[in-house]
Order: C-alpha cells, then sequence, then structure tokens
C-alpha cells in the first residue's frame, strides 16, 4: 500500500507520533512517503528529549521512506530560520509534486 503522511504542525509530539506511525507502516513493507507542509517544515526544529523527532526520522530514512519538505514553505521562512534546509536534509517539493503523491497514494493521513 502507498501511504502519504502530511505534517503540518510544528508540535514535537505531533511530528513524533506521525513518524512513530511512518516507521510502523514501513515495517510492514507499505511504500511510505512524508510531507512536511507549512509549519510542519519546522517539526524538527522542536525536537526534544521526550519527542525525539530527529531520531525517528533518521530511523525513518535509514528505512526506506521518503521525506518531502514544500520548498516554498521553507523559502518563505529563510529570514527566520536560515539554516532549515539543511536541517530538514530532505528533498524539496512542489505543489504539482504533491498533488501526484496524493494522487497516487492509497492512504493519507495528516498529523
Amino acid at each position: 500500500m502507498k501511504i502519504l503522511i502530511v505534517i503540518y504542525s510544528p508540535d514535537a509530539e505531533t511530528a513524533w507520533n506521525a513518524f512513530r506511525y511512518a516507521n510502523s507502516a514501513l515495517a510492514y513493507e507499505d511504500e511510505v512517503t512524508v510531507f512536511l507542509m507549512g509549519k510542519g517544515v519546522e517539526c524538527l526544529s522542536g525536537s526534544n528529549l521526550k519527542f525525539n523527532v530527529l531520531e525517528y526520522k533518521e530511523m525513518f530514512d535509514d528505512e526506506g521512506g521518503k521525506v518531502v519538505g514544500c520548498g516554498v514553505c521553507c523559502e518563505s521562512r529563510i529570514d527566520t530560520m536560515p539554516s532549515l534546509e539543511e536541517e530538514l536534509a530532505c528533498e524539496l517539493g512542489s505543489m504539482q509534486q504533491f498533488y501526484v503523491l496524493v494522487k497516487e497514494s492509497d492512504k493519507v493521513l495528516t498529523f
């Protein structure tokens, strides 16, 4: 099954749960993509000891998951978060790519 997970919250606990779910889906051999949209592109910045989003994102990357960040959303934060694109360490996508991901997915979840 193809699953698309959209994270649009910067909240660490929310993103942590999204990546926990994404990793579980990968364990069932589903194809999983996480798309970071809006304030969701900031979710890795909120990672902390209790909700270690970075750890779960790295596990997701290591297991073959794909993370795409909205390029325009990142670009709009360049003044306040100049190293955001480096922190995300993922492909930057567009609305057209997001459209295709939604269209081709069997399930779409939002966090």
